[in-house]
């Protein structure tokens, strides 16, 4: 018998997919089952170490929401975009080389065994798989050897949920016109629907539920309304960041200036939930904030072109501005690289070879190579002594004389580096502000001993994680999605 599993589709991107998933693999969880999510390909810089490699940030999620142990398999395609026409393949969770987007179309079909591959591993052992799509499968011009949504689906016999936002308007159209231009095999794969992301009464759009069903066919599986408290979980993609603003009633001031290719966003979101901090996205086109206490540089998944572009929003004369001033400056990753004197591409791993200079704030010079590190971590702080669960991915080695006042220690060697007057630090760390203790230590440092907190980050997302269950079971038929996923087909090999 097939292991029973189900498939969320969108009419688009951004139309709320991952967090359906992370709720159902909560929700399903609680009940009982061993539940797994899975997505065969997904695009995105926020990635995280797992055992064997990196995954997509949302699966890591969803495994979390699952209370299963991430693995590669999860995510066995992850595309990290270099910029607006190549990315980074990863497959499996290792390296697999470049990718130009004019490839993209021919060389997909050769990974659909490692996705195949992956999901019968995903599938050992579970009760209920459920799978993620991308973007839409009303792409139509992408189908031929399509991986990510009906490609799999079918090759799978994974029965399809097809998901609409109504807050974007439309979604009528989306969902009747994503039935209207798929051709009649792929049709017959979706079971049925949800509307997401409903603001006011429900009763409003009864109607609308009826149309969408009269029109394709496809059972409706309910009106999802907007859940605020999602927001407390980890974004998955860069468009998330679009309008977000300064966060009002915090005292102490925190800017990010928004990248092209910022990675690893959700480094920031222990900050963001801090009742006593304003963290302030800085977009393109505007100045950091001069009342800024402390700026974080993100990582980046092109650090040499994002520093170009750093340059030319004038936000490297913000930055020394602000050390001059004697605040605050944290690099991370690609943020750190920046903060040295120069960054160095011998080998072309981002562009043209050679050498650029960097901010000059940290006494490092960091040179890019072919080889990528990927690790999840136990670092100890070495000023306070307290222990910070993290994982590194990036590329390249940053040494130079500030590396000795090291900001942590990892099985005893140094990671990371420090300017003399402790003003200026970088780290290879992701994850580290997740980590109540050091946060309150650093927060507490880094505003005169003023700052006081009382979030707890990590229970904070169990907590989000349980209402998302809540409300998906209370707004959904669960109990008919469940039927549908048993309705898989046929098992594949891996």
């Amino acid at each position: 018998m097939a292991t029973p599993a189900v498939m969320i589709q969108g009419t688009g991107s951004n139309v709320g997919k991952s967090l359906i998933v992370a709720g159902l693999c909560r929700l399903f969880a609680r009940r009982g089952l061993v539940v797994r999510p899975f997505k065969a390909q997904n695009m995105s810089n926020n990635a995280a170490a797992v055992s064997g490699g990196e995954i997509g940030r949302a699966q890591a999620l969803q495994a979390r929401a699952a209370r299963a142990e991430p693995t590669v398999h999860m995510n066995p395609v992850l595309l990290k975009p270099e910029s607006d026409r190549g990315a980074q393949l990863i497959v499996q969770g290792r390296l697999h080389g470049h990718l130009d987007a004019r490839d993209f179309g021919t060389r997909r079909r050769a990974l659909m065994p490692f996705v195949l591959g992956s999901f019968a591993k995903v599938c050992e052992g579970a009760d209920l798989v459920i799978v993620e799509g991308a973007g839409s499968p009303a792409e139509i011009n992408l189908r031929a050897g399509d991986i990510a949504n009906m490609g799999f689906a079918t090759e799978a016999g994974v029965p399809v949920v097809l998901v609409g936002d109504i807050d974007r308007g439309g979604v009528i159209a989306s969902l009747v016109g994503t039935h209207a231009v798929l051709d009649e095999a792929d049709r017959a794969m979706v079971r049925g629907f949800l509307v997401n992301k409903f603001r006011g009464d429900a009763a409003l759009f009864s109607a609308g539920m009826t149309a969408i069903a009269e029109r394709t066919g496809w059972r409706p599986l309910g009106l999802l309304p907007w859940l605020r408290e999602a927001s407390r979980l980890p974004a998955e993609d860069a468009l998330d960041l679009d309008g977000t603003g300064r966060k009002p009633g915090g005292s102490f001031v925190v800017a990010a200036p928004v990248l092209p290719r910022i990675a690893n966003f959700d480094d920031l979101d222990p900050l963001r939930l801090e009742d006593g901090i304003s963290l302030i996205l800085v977009p393109p086109g505007r100045p950091i904030p001069a009342d800024a206490d402390l700026i974080v540089l993100p990582g980046s998944k092109a650090t040499i072109a994002d520093l170009s572009f750093l340059r030319d929003q004038g936000w490297d004369i913000d930055i020394l501005a602000h050390v001059r001033r004697g605040r605050r400056v944290v690099g991370l990753c690609g943020g750190y690289q920046m903060l040295g004197r120069t960054i160095a591409d011998p080998e072309g791993v981002e562009g043209a070879p050679g050498v650029v200079p960097g901010l000059g704030l940290l006494d490092i010079d960091t040179v890019l190579t072919g080889d990528k590190t990927v690790r999840p971590v136990e670092a100890l702080h070495a000023e306070t002594g307290y222990t910070v669960t993290a994982y590194e991915i990036h590329i390249g080695r940053s040494e130079g004389p500030d590396c000795v006042r090291a900001p942590f220690r990892i099985a005893g060697e140094r990671e990371g580096a420090m300017s003399p007057d402790g003003l200026v630090m970088g780290t290879y760390l992701h994850g580290m502000f997740s980590a109540d203790d050091f946060r309150r230590a650093f927060l507490a440092q880094a505003s005169g001993g003023s700052f006081r907190t009382s979030l707890a980050y990590e229970r904070s997302v169990e907590e989000a994680l349980d209402r998302l269950a809540a409300h998906v079971g209370q707004h959904m038929d669960v109990d008919a999605l469940l039927a549908i996923a048993q309705e898989r087909t046929h098992e594949t090999s891996a």
